[in-house]
């Protein structure tokens, strides 16, 4: 092996090593880099003592920055707001609860308990009382309607404004033939077998069909929402508790003169962001919200009943625009 050979080798070797040395220096520094996560960020699952239940409740944010109550609907529970919390919680103090019957709430007998909507309502007012939450914006959707418009009648000095998605306020939005089965059960109430006939609206598969009617892209709709959804519903018990509470839901419609009334006497400014092709709250519901209101940022989503599913970005921004807005007054 010649001379010129051998440093030939001796420099690429050395060259090698520095490289690899470099590397090792490099992956290493990556590695060992400590990752910062934000506190407003982590979404603290809690708990809190109210009326003798346990109430379950997602919470992030600073608890000294404007608050947001989000209000789930059914089948759900806070869980169907999992994505959007992370979205808000920089600014904005995020609170979440699940109703008794619902997610990881208590869900006393219907012997100890009346499953109405009058009593849902109560149980969140308290519970919000308990967190001394004094000011809020109300995130509303399904259920969530009329249960925090019970709040905010009760208190309307508290309300900073409303995010309603697909929650209905008017006889528009209860129109379509979803209902015709549940009105005749309100028309009925002692007649087991028109109870018995909403049954099937417990099942797997009108579960999934709530998640996913309405949706062009199906492929963008998480299982793992229906999954827990129907796990919990198949509770012993849970079943018979949401057909009273389908019953109660004919209590509902009586109010909502009341409930425009408020609309029309406070004026709280609302965005609403509505699933547009929702078979159950149309948006025929959205629409007369207009008439009562007059700071209302109005959109209608190309979505479904459940529209954070599909369109969790799009309603972030559009509810931070709003926030903005609002807690800027």
């Amino acid at each position: 092996m010649n001379l010129y050979f051998r440093k030939s080798i001796g420099l690429f070797i050395a060259a090698g090593l520095m490289s690899l040395t470099y590397l090792s220096a490099n992956v290493s520094a990556q590695v060992t880099k400590p990752v910062v996560v934000s506190d407003a960020s982590i979404v603290h699952h809690r708990t809190q003592k109210v009326d003798g239940l346990d109430v379950f409740y997602r919470e992030a944010g600073p608890k000294s920055a404007p608050t947001v109550v989000l209000l789930h609907g059914f089948p759900t529970s806070s869980q169907m707001f999992r994505n959007l919390i992370p979205k808000l919680a920089d600014k904005y103090h995020v609170i979440a609860p699940d109703y008794p019957g619902f997610g990881q709430s208590s869900m006393p007998s219907r012997s100890d308990f009346e499953y109405t909507f009058d009593h849902l309502a109560t149980v969140v007012d308290h519970f919000l009382e308990q967190l001394k939450v004094q000011s809020y914006v109300l995130y509303v959707q399904d259920y969530g309607a009329p249960v925090g418009f019970r709040v905010a009648t009760a208190h309307p000095e508290r309300v900073r404004g409303f995010i309603v998605q697909n929650g209905n306020a008017y006889d528009e939005g209860i129109a379509g033939d979803f209902w015709t089965p549940v009105k005749e059960y309100w028309k009925n109430p002692n007649d087991v077998a028109k109870r018995e006939s909403l049954r099937g609206l417990l099942s797997y598969e009108a579960t999934k069909w709530q998640y996913t009617h309405g949706v062009t892209e199906v492929d963008r709709i998480s299982p793992d929402g229906p999954a827990q959804d129907q796990f919990l519903l198949e509770r012993e018990g849970n079943k018979d508790i949401q057909l009273d509470l389908f019953l109660s839901y004919g209590s509902n419609p009586p109010l909502y003169p009341k409930w425009q009334e408020y609309f029309r006497t406070h004026q709280p400014p609302m965005l609403i962001v509505w699933g547009k092709n929702d078979q159950i709250f149309p948006a025929a519901g959205a629409e007369p919200y207009r008439r009562d209101l007059k700071k209302i940022d109005f959109h209608l989503i190309d979505a479904g009943h459940f529209a954070l599913e599909s369109n969790n970005d799009e309603i972030a921004n559009l509810i931070r625009a709003f926030l903005g807005r609002t807690y800027s007054k």
